[in-house]
């Protein structure tokens, strides 16, 4: 064989399995469709997506907070081509720097689509039309996932769009329609609120974020309604139209009316589908599921052994972080090694501002469950630091155990969240209870005293400073 183990796709997962994989001393190389590294986190997700979100973030304070803060700005204005090329230079600096670990890791970087020929061996097959084939003892398919749609919403990618265009707008739209208020439309749709375009969100379900906690999904929409945005809760998209210089939105109401929203641009967010287009699966034994999913067992191998897959083609959240968990547990696992993921504890993420971040049961998972549990939550506008930064939106909120107090979920929506929700994640790691983290020093003043706060109302209501 050519190599130990062939990775299929350098994103997040197929990155870190193939680093993992050299450090263990395997002959490993990555196979990657497009001309850089990185998948589609680095180049086209989480990263430029983040990029975006704190310039507009730094433009909304400078027009509503930065007085308040005693600083005076005249004339601001956007210039969102700046913006764009500064997200750019990130995505650009960060796909390099996975280049660099490429090669600092001996590792074979090899550009073209991967197809199987049979289980042990891949075509490459370049832009040019050129081929070539190599042979692993292993192949791990970590190819991720694309954006998703239906007949009734046709992607033109000029003004019904998906998340990929929506990160290199000409302009920023006069009324942008968002059709789904999960974690991408959430982001993406509040970049351009505070940008000042008028965002209406169309959601079937009926809250933002309805995968997370009720909560935080009813939170967020208070804080997303500040920008001035409108929510289409329980409503149904019936036909999207492109007629030139606008967009038509048919929708059924909840009453079964129906009415029409006209926008200038129509994101369309609702989900991802994996991707395993043109693999040629089955020349290796292997098929997708009617989701286009491959089924893994316990320890990520497909029906065929030495066939592993990963991340986004697999079952499970579609994150990056979980990937990249799922690339070392694989590469462990083919040297002999018994590694371990805890899926419950994998957190999940909405990088809005306040942001959004869980790890653990939601409150609506416990009560169907009919685990007995207890709660605690904090608000921020309570806590010291969250007033000295003008971020006090949000609460923190903890689900406990009745019984043995063990925590059982953190629920966070406020400055910094993205951070705080690892502590909590080490905290259930090790089965801490309520009272564990409310007994635990955190400096003071900081965002995280609201978990220790939450911890604090969780057991028998000790929360201190409300």
């Amino acid at each position: 064989m050519d190599y130990d183990v062939i990775f299929i796709g350098s994103g997040p997962g197929g990155y870190t399995g193939a680093i993992r994989c050299a450090q263990l001393g395997l002959k490993t190389a990555v196979i990657e469709k497009y001309a850089t590294l990185g998948g589609t986190c680095l180049n086209v997700g989480c990263i430029p997506s983040k990029a975006l979100l704190d310039s507009s973030e730094h433009f909304y304070n400078a027009a509503h907070t930065f007085a308040e803060h005693g600083i005076k700005v005249a004339d601001l204005q956007v210039d969102l081509g700046q913006m764009i090329d500064r997200k750019n230079t990130v995505v650009d600096q960060t796909t390099k720097g996975i280049t660099f670990l490429m090669k600092k890791n001996k590792i074979d970087e090899l550009h073209g689509l991967g197809s199987f020929v049979d289980a042990n061996t891949v075509k490459i097959t370049k832009d040019d039309g050129s081929e070539q084939t190599i042979t692993g003892k292993n192949i791990v398919i970590a190819t991720g996932s694309k954006p998703m749609s239906f007949p009734s919403m046709p992607i033109d990618k000029t003004r019904v769009i998906t998340s990929t265009e929506a990160l290199n707008l000409p302009e920023i739209p006069k009324h942008m329609i968002v059709i789904g208020a999960g974690v991408i439309g959430a982001e993406l749709g509040s970049v351009y609120a505070r940008l000042g375009a008028k965002v209406s969100f169309i959601e079937f379900a009926d809250s933002m974020i309805p995968t997370m906690d009720k909560t935080m999904g009813k939170e967020l929409q208070r804080a997303v309604k500040k920008l001035g945005a409108d929510f289409y809760f329980k409503h149904k998209v019936t036909k999207v139209e492109n007629t030139g210089d606008e967009v038509v939105v048919n929708v059924d109401t909840p009453d079964g009316k129906s009415i029409t929203l006209t926008g200038d641009y129509c994101l369309v967010s609702v989900g991802r589908r994996p991707y395993t287009d043109g693999l040629n699966l089955e020349a290796a034994g292997l098929k997708a599921d009617e989701r286009g999913k491959i089924e893994v067992d316990s320890n990520l191998r497909t029906s065929v052994p030495h066939i592993y897959a990963l991340g986004d083609v697999i079952r499970g959240a579609m994150l990056a972080h979980k990937a990249e968990e799922e690339g070392t547990y694989i590469a462990e696992t083919i040297v002999g090694q018994k590694p371990h993921i805890h899926y419950r504890l994998i957190p999940n993420v909405v990088y809005t501002w306040p942001e959004v971040a869980a790890v653990g049961y939601t409150e609506e998972e416990v009560k169907q469950q009919g685990i007995p549990y207890k709660t605690g939550s904090f608000p921020f506008k309570a806590l010291g630091r969250a007033r000295a930064s003008m971020d006090i939106d949000g609460l923190a909120k903890v689900l406990a155990h009745k019984e043995t107090d063990e925590i059982l979920g953190v629920h966070i929506i406020g400055p910094r969240a993205a951070d705080m929700i690892a502590e909590a994640v080490v905290a259930m790691e090790f089965r801490a209870s309520a009272e564990d983290v409310s007994r635990m020093s955190h400096a003071h003043p900081t965002y995280t005293e609201a978990f220790k706060e939450a911890c604090l109302a969780a057991t028998d209501n000790r929360a201190i400073n409300m």
